[in-house]
């Protein structure tokens, strides 16, 4: 894993991320590690939406079934 100074880090920073790999890169200040910066896994973020078009819903989902009557004041 590559290291890199915090001071360079700040200078570089949107280039660093453009080049970032899959190990990704350790911030130190000092010389000793203070963050670890990986790649966002894009994987999960496919999730969203990817049952679209797959799951029926079944009934009202916007009520309990139980009918009540709010205005009722007895």
């Amino acid at each position: 894993m590559k290291e890199i100074g915090a001071a360079k880090f700040k200078e570089q920073c949107l280039a660093l991320l453009d080049q970032l790999d899959a190990e990704g890169l350790v911030v130190t200040k000092h010389g000793k590690p203070v963050a670890r910066v990986l790649p966002y896994n894009t994987q999960n973020a496919d999730l969203i939406g990817s049952l679209r078009h797959k799951v029926k819903i079944r009934g009202d989902v916007f009520t309990t079934g139980i009918r009540w009557d709010a205005d009722d004041q007895s």
